[in-house]
């Protein structure tokens, strides 16, 4: 039997167990099946003479996705769901004893340092702006963010980017280790960072990889356009300059974004994330994770392309490098462009032309780089000061963009 029909046998079994009401076999199979999947444990380290270090291991990590039960707003979910969230419970949020122990052993994506991130902010790591706290509230819920406005005045709207965190980040976090307040602040962009919340997420991940949240006008992604345009309209800003990134899942997610609702985002930046329809439970998200999805992902489904920057390194032991390419690839399919590459230090870019000779599309592959932002700061989780600077060159490529 090959590995991963071994693998397959073995989550099957302890689905078995599970149904058999054995909950510590099946917990102890599904470990047994990922550790030797290699989705348990922490990510291979990189040679420190190549400029990557290994993450330490976090014990008692919790995972990336959940099992989460259909919100009550979703199709599909039980019949009454909607009437019994309009009423407390003592055990909202609670979870079967088997599945907190099967969570528990699993690591985060992207992770953080053991303890949680700091959510200090200071002008050194945050910019010399305003980092203004607020919430977005609708039928689907409510979201925290963080917007950073910087600190010179502006002389006419301005642009907006939108960053979506990876996994058991925050935005101060999200904020310190890419640096885009920084940038932003010389460019004149405001930066808006949506929060996932526990309750939604254990791991405080964008939920990318459920149907529930893969469409227009519902779930996270109505949460984060809805916010999107409070904000542009609360702040008078350039409505045909707004943009969407993200990290991993939250890369992920930005794609959903950008597919759905390609009249709000002018461009997508995705830095180590997935394609658009790559997921649907945790199963699929762990093969899509691997590269191991057969199904063939059609293009983003958008009313007109929306141009993209994407980003991975070739090392990527968390999402493998394969997404990346898919992600571009979705974003391209079916529009007459050329492409031409260019090599650099340590990665490779390839971009997709229009037929006026406008890039709209970029892919950089890092060659080396695992994991992490590239060119970010040690000041924020899973950034990686090495390699080229991906929020400058997002922002370079977002305001490159024609006016819609």
């Amino acid at each position: 039997m090959k590995p991963y029909e071994q693998f397959v046998d073995n989550m099957l079994k302890a689905v078995r167990s599970g149904q058999g009401r054995d909950p510590m076999a099946a917990t102890a199979l599904i470990q047994d099946a990922l550790k030797a999947a290699g989705l348990m444990g922490a990510a291979p380290g990189y040679a420190p003479e190549q400029g990557f270090e290994q993450e330490p291991a976090q014990e008692g990590a919790a995972p990336f996705v959940d099992l989460n039960a259909p919100p009550a707003w979703a199709p599909g979910a039980r019949p009454g769901a909607r009437e019994r969230a309009a009423k407390p419970d003592a055990t909202a949020g609670a979870m079967p004893d088997w599945m907190a122990r099967f969570k528990s052993r699993m690591p985060g994506m992207p992770g953080q340092r053991f303890g949680g991130p700091d959510r200090t902010v200071s002008a050194e790591t945050h910019g010399p702006g305003q980092f203004l706290s607020g919430s977005f509230t609708n039928e689907a819920g409510t979201r925290n963010y963080r917007l950073y406005v910087p600190s010179t005045p502006a002389s006419a709207p301005r642009p907006l980017v939108v960053m979506l965190h990876g996994c058991k980040q925050n935005p101060e976090d999200f904020a310190a280790g890419t640096t885009m307040n920084l940038l932003a602040e010389e460019s004149g962009c405001l930066v808006l960072y949506p929060e996932q919340t526990g309750s939604a997420n254990h791991s405080h991940c964008w939920n990318w990889f459920e149907q529930a949240h893969q469409g227009r006008g519902q779930g996270e992604p109505s949460l984060i356009a809805g916010m999107t345009q409070e904000v542009v309209r609360e702040h008078g800003l350039d409505a045909d300059r707004v943009y969407v990134a993200g990290l991993s899942a939250g890369g992920a997610m930005a794609a959903v974004m950008a597919a759905g609702y390609p009249e709000l985002y002018a461009a997508a930046g995705v830095h180590s994330g997935l394609p658009v329809g790559s997921a649907h439970d945790l199963m699929s998200a762990l093969n899509a994770m691997k590269g191991a999805a057969k199904k063939k992902r059609k293009a983003a489904a958008s009313a007109k392309p929306v141009p993209v920057i994407v980003f991975h390194g070739d090392r990527d032991a968390i999402v493998h490098p394969s997404n990346g390419q898919t992600v571009y690839q979705q974003f391209t399919q079916g529009a007459n462009l050329k492409e031409s590459e260019e090599r650099g230090a340590g990665h490779t870019r390839t971009m997709a032309l229009d037929a006026a000779g406008k890039v709209v599309a970029e892919h950089w592959t890092m060659h080396g780089a695992g994991h992490a932002w590239s060119g970010g700061s040690s000041a924020g989780s899973y950034a990686e000061p090495s390699g080229p600077n991906a929020s400058a060159e997002m922002l370079r490529f977002f305001l490159a963009q024609r006016p819609r």
